[in-house]
């Protein structure tokens, strides 16, 4: 069996940078064992599987598709930049004629459209909770951040992301320089409630090109020491972040050492646009 796949950098107009995602078009389903053995195989953040859902689909005609994503060790619900990924694998490769791709996932349905040199994800909104004791989480906060100054600490129950925003007294150099121990992160909460932790801080509207908030994404619970741009985690960040700044219009960066941009617009219908770009690496095949 060979199966066709190609590693793109999301979130990104550069090689090597942004995200990097695997995208593997099937023919037909796999086992789920195969998926996450795959998935290990190729050791990225996510690899995503494309899955007709119709025999007598196909890739450049079709509107609709199956979409799962594995990290190295698990499935998970929802990931923006392998979904980034494979809308530009189908439109750029598969030369998909839709204006519209709509991805059938564990999330529900999400839709991409084409927008100039890139693409715009139409994807849940996932507003946080205040944690009005930080003492809930003393431990995994001293984990990510030391003794850094935390103004505040919000949590989205559901998704399991925890925000830890930094004290606005704090430079961008205080976030970009965090060295956290995955394994010490990973052990420091023992209730299960946390599966992610978002490190954010004030961005910089006044400097080109106008960042309004920077962040980075740590989620060792799926395999994950640091994610380097996270269309996900911007589900919970766009929904706080457009209530503290009161706007609806966003930029983001992801301060990881290949770093992110990613533009967002909260909507009034309980959904986020997350939009961004891609290069292609590699384009490959799998002989099993």
């Amino acid at each position: 069996m060979e199966i066709e796949v190609f590693t793109l950098d999301a979130f990104t107009n550069l090689p090597f940078k942004g995200n990097p995602a695997a995208v593997c078009p099937l023919v037909h389903e796999l086992t789920d064992d195969l998926y996450q053995k795959i998935a290990a195989e190729m050791n990225l953040s996510e690899t995503a599987f494309i899955i007709k859902l119709n025999p007598s689909d196909d890739f450049t005609t079709g509107s609709r598709f199956r979409l799962r994503w594995f990290t190295p060790t698990t499935e998970v619900n929802l990931c923006g930049h392998a979904t980034l990924a494979t809308a530009a694998v189908l439109c750029q490769y598969k030369k998909n004629i839709n204006p519209m791709l709509v991805f059938e996932t564990r999330s529900g349905d999400l839709a991409v459209v084409r927008q100039g040199e890139g693409y715009v994800m139409d994807f849940p909104l996932n507003p946080p909770t205040q944690v009005e004791d930080a003492n809930e989480f003393r431990d995994i906060i001293q984990a990510a951040v030391g003794n850094l100054p935390v103004q505040e600490v919000y949590l989205h129950s559901n998704t399991k992301k925890l925000v830890i925003r930094l004290d606005d007294s704090c430079d961008r150099s205080a976030l970009t320089g965090l060295k956290i121990d995955p394994v010490a992160l990973q052990n420091s909460d023992k209730t299960g409630r946390v599966k992610g932790i978002a490190v954010t801080m004030k961005g910089s509207p006044d400097c080109q090109p106008g960042y309004d908030f920077y962040s980075r994404y740590f989620a060792p619970w799926f395999g994950i020491p640091e994610d380097p741009a996270t269309g996900s985690a911007h589900t919970v960040l766009g929904s706080y972040w457009a209530k503290k700044l009161g706007k609806k219009k966003l930029l983001a960066y992801q301060c990881s050492n290949r770093g992110g941009e990613l533009e967002l617009e909260v909507r009034d219908d309980g959904r986020i646009n997350i939009a961004g770009q891609t290069v292609t690496i590699m384009k490959g095949t799998i002989i099993l």
